[in-house]
């Protein structure tokens, strides 16, 4: 009992003890008194040189030394002369003996006054200059040094308060606190991810009343990892939870943890968790997670004393180091969760994951009808069409889509954002401005014609593909024409019928290039590498392929390669050989098939070929009713130019292309597939 007495007396007569006050103001008051003091002596040295010094003129100077009243006299280079004068009786107490005489640049005569002066018994000095300018020349090095180490260190040390070590104020978060008045986004806001907010929602109806969740014994999720593609909404949602919940909010990005100096990220990732405790109820968001919380192990760089790796120690410790009542969660966001660290995702940390997807249809739609809240939209604006022309678009991509909609139509001078205005917004996001004004080359422009009419003919034909929406062969992009189809429906899974098709329409440019030029071009490119891999995703990812079976041939993620990344194949050559020979099959079936449909309606092809080149841009429903033998009934691009230069007097330049028409643009999908998530 004496020894249990003995160890609990000293903390509690230090608990009684007086704070002692700090030194640091006494320090800082003898700093100032220093530099004050120096300050007060620079001033009297300079005032004791220079305002005791009488001034006389050239003509005062000669009388002086005629009338043998010069004592000394120091001559200098640069036409002053200073000296002492004899005291007479004429003369006060108070009166300097010291003057100066400034001659005019390049007017002194050293000699003659010199012979002056020697002959009135003056004493002539040379010109020293003074000692305390030198001390201060030779002690300046010395005194800059010492105000670098005082500014730039002391000082650092002093605003750190000792809690962030010997690197001062760079081992401080530098996260952000925002309150709910001043985010300016709430869940009103957030449109096509339910069940994400969903889940959101428990963790604000949480901290708002804990009780609620702690009366049958369940634990709230000590962190939340918000997974997603870029501009589905991850940190939007985020700036939600921040408007909705009546808690502090820190923010931080990954990249901030990261400095120069080792060991700086997990001293911000100490101070941050600090203060978030200490704040508690409270959420925590960290942005780009991936920057400090990549997967550990012996890749380039890495190794225990790594800054990454000390920074993500940091979190794992803190984030473990929770309490099963403690009020602090953690809301984390990446596009690249594959590159976590396993103990970073495991439960007990990041326990809940929540998939933040690109919107459906109908999510599509709601996000459309947010973003449209803010500007004036026309009596024809169906925002259904909208959202079902935007496949795979992200939310990022739909708010950029209305917002190039309203430039657009301001542009044009209209008073209120019209149908036509949302399509060529959505064609400029995805594949850029539309070339109206390049100078195409005749037979380039042929070769394109038919080249998008192949494509347009197997997509208006094929039952399994997309219908088709729209051909042109106006350039966008680095495309010289391209024809869109506008899915019906939203693709979760893609069948083989369908995939085989997608690769038919991609061949169709190439075969009708072949058919009625016998010449193939470059023109096919994109259609190649697009239909050589979905081809290979057939055989290695979707066990697709007759040969190869049903195995999974794609390129591993689990393991780690030589430099941290996603380690290569793992098959044998053999095996790879077998895969090309089968992607070689699956493209030489689907390249025959597209032939013979090409072949078979040689003059369908040839009659979108020339309406094409008569009104650059027609509508499914025009190539449809070519397909059936229909002719058209439309003003053509030529009649629209000669009818504008005639309008003109004949000053209307040819190259310059009237948007009335043809201003019409290209609609989703240029037949490529959309890559499952």
């Amino acid at each position: 009992m004496a020894e249990g007495d003995s160890s609990k007396n000293p903390e509690n007569n230090d608990s009684k003890k007086p704070t002692v006050p700090s030194p640091r103001p006494s320090r800082n008051l003898v700093s100032w008194l220093v530099l004050f003091g120096l300050a007060m002596v620079l001033v009297g040295l300079l005032q004791s040189n220079l305002d005791q010094a009488q001034t006389l003129t050239i003509s005062e100077f000669h009388a002086r030394i005629q009338n043998k009243q010069i004592k000394t006299v120091t001559i200098k280079d640069d036409g002053m002369v200073e000296g002492e004068l004899v005291r007479t009786e004429g003369m006060g107490p108070d009166e300097s003996v010291r003057f100066v005489v400034t001659y005019p640049s390049g007017a002194i005569d050293s000699e003659f006054i010199r012979g002056l002066l020697k002959d009135s018994g003056a004493e002539i000095r040379s010109e020293k200059p003074s000692q305390f300018v030198l001390i201060l020349v030779s002690m300046l090095p010395w005194i800059l040094i010492f105000a670098f180490i005082w500014f730039f260190i002391f000082r650092q040390i002093r605003s750190g308060g000792g809690g962030a070590g010997m690197l001062g104020n760079f081992g401080r978060s530098k996260h952000r606190v925002t309150p709910k008045e001043h985010t300016g986004v709430s869940f009103s806001d957030v449109a096509g991810i339910e069940e994400a907010k969903e889940e959101v929602q428990e963790i604000i109806e949480f901290l708002k009343a804990p009780k609620k969740f702690q009366r049958l014994g369940g634990r709230i999720p000590r962190g939340v990892l918000l997974v997603g593609v870029p501009g589905c909404g991850k940190t939007l949602l985020a700036k939600a939870i921040a408007g909705e919940a009546d808690v502090p909010f820190f923010s931080i990005s990954g990249s901030d943890f990261v400095e120069m100096f080792v060991g700086v990220g997990a001293s911000r990732v100490r101070d941050l968790f600090k203060q978030a405790k200490e704040n508690s109820p409270c959420i925590i968001f960290l942005d780009e997670i991936d920057a400090v919380g990549r997967r550990r192990g012996a890749s380039f760089g890495g190794g225990g004393h790594d800054e990454r790796e000390q920074t993500l120690n940091a979190i794992l410790v803190e984030m473990d180091g929770f309490d099963t009542t403690s009020q602090v969660i953690v809301i984390a966001a990446t596009n690249r969760s594959d590159v976590l660290d396993p103990a970073l995702i495991r439960p007990g940390r990041f326990d809940r994951q929540v998939f933040v997807s690109l919107p459906d249809l109908q999510g599509r739609y709601e996000i459309l009808k947010v973003h449209m809240r803010k500007i004036k939209l026309g009596p024809t604006v169906d925002v259904k069409r909208v959202a079902r022309g935007t496949p795979m678009f992200s939310g990022a991509e739909l708010a950029a889509l209305v917002n190039e909609a309203a430039l657009v139509a301001t542009m044009h001078g209209k008073d209120y954002v019209e149908q036509d205005d949302l399509e060529e917004a959505r064609d400029k996001v995805r594949w850029g401005r539309a070339k109206k004004s390049a100078a195409v080359d005749e037979r380039d422009r042929n070769v394109t014609a038919y080249h998008e009419a192949g494509h347009a003919i197997l997509q208006a034909l094929e039952q399994d593909a997309d219908p088709l929406h729209k051909v042109s062969i106006i350039p966008r992009g680095p495309a010289g024409g391209a024809t869109f189809s506008l899915p019906e429906r939203d693709r979760m899974v893609y069948t083989q019928s369908y995939l085989l098709a997608q690769m038919r329409v991609m061949f169709g440019g190439r075969i009708a290039e072949q058919v009625f030029f016998d010449e193939i071009s470059s023109g096919a490119a994109m259609d190649i590498k697009q239909a050589t891999d979905i081809a290979r995703r057939m055989v290695r990812d979707w066990g697709m392929g007759e040969d190869v079976g049903f195995v999974y041939y794609g390129e591993g993620e689990s393991q780690d390669g030589m430099w941290g990344m996603p380690g290569g194949r793992e098959y044998s050559d053999k095996t790879a050989e077998i895969i090309d020979v089968e992607v070689k099959r699956i493209l030489d079936r689907a390249y025959d098939q597209a032939l013979n449909i090409v072949t078979d309606n040689r003059e369908k092809v040839e009659a979108i070929a020339k309406a094409l080149l008569q009104y650059e841009t027609l509508m499914g429903d025009e190539v449809n009713a070519i397909i059936r033998g229909e002719s058209l009934e439309r003003t053509s691009v030529s009649d629209l130019l000669d009818s504008a230069e005639a309008q003109s007097g004949g000053d209307a330049s040819a190259s310059k292309k009237p948007s009335s028409d043809f201003d019409a643009k290209p609609d989703i999908n240029d037949g490529t597939l959309p890559q499952p998530g």
